[in-house]
């Protein structure tokens, strides 16, 4: 049976954007989408009532008429035990923490490209199986299998002879800049030579991360590409 998805998203285009994502996943299928906290209980409320339950929320932690974590809290005081997974722009430790406190499962972090957001979708639906297959009671080792589905030992790996240090750097310096930086600039700001620089600036362009541009001199010449954190 199919996970039946609602995208919880006050942005429109990223609302669509994502339902549309959910509809290329095999195994999960759209419920619908909601804009907002009200519209959000409305719609849970509604399924339930007609016998076809939401199994996953995808859920934005900035709406318009409340914050996500305390939508959380009201569905849950209501009886709503569905699934969640943050797919928001939220990288506040403190609301990570929260958010596994009250139970949500997966962390997206925006941007995104449709594959990371088909691994997370995946490997929930892994969850999932194992969980439908597990006997009425489990041993440790079961529970182990369980909760490792939903943490798994890390990320792809990044391309060879990159580190997670320098790519956080990188990604500092171009999210806290108030303007397009060239590779260049970006070296200055981390000190590493341009090359390097380079290479990390377009990985995060290649998987969706940074926006390149072109950028001219005052006297014109030869034009330098600029990146800017999406």
């Amino acid at each position: 049976m199919s996970v039946r998805v609602l995208v919880v998203e006050d942005e429109a285009l990223a609302a669509e954007a994502h339902a549309a994502y959910v509809g290329r996943v095999s195994g999960f299928v759209l419920a619908g989408i909601a804009r907002s906290a009200r519209e959000t209980v409305r719609a849970l409320d509604a399924a339930r009532d007609a016998g076809a339950p939401v199994d996953l929320i995808l859920l934005d932690m900035n709406l318009p008429d409340g914050h996500g974590l305390g939508l959380l809290s009201r569905l849950r005081a209501a009886g709503h035990l569905c699934d969640v997974i943050a797919v928001t722009a939220a990288r506040d430790t403190k609301v990570v923490r929260q958010a596994v406190g009250q139970g949500v499962v997966l962390y997206l972090l925006k941007p995104f490209t449709f594959a990371t957001f088909r691994s997370k979708l995946e490997q929930y639906a892994d969850y999932r199986a194992r969980l439908e297959a597990a006997p009425e009671e489990v041993v440790q080792d079961e529970v182990d299998q369980l909760l490792g589905s939903l943490r798994p030992t890390g990320n792809a790996p990044l391309p060879k002879g990159m580190s997670a240090e320098t790519l956080r750097a990188v990604t500092a310096a171009l999210r806290e800049a108030d303007q397009e930086l060239s590779a260049s600039e970006v070296a200055a700001v981390v000190g590493a030579s341009r090359v390097t620089a380079r290479r990390y600036l377009e990985h995060l362009a290649d998987t969706g991360q940074a926006a390149r541009g072109v950028r001219y001199g005052p006297s014109g010449g030869r034009p330098e590409v600029s990146y800017s954190w999406l």
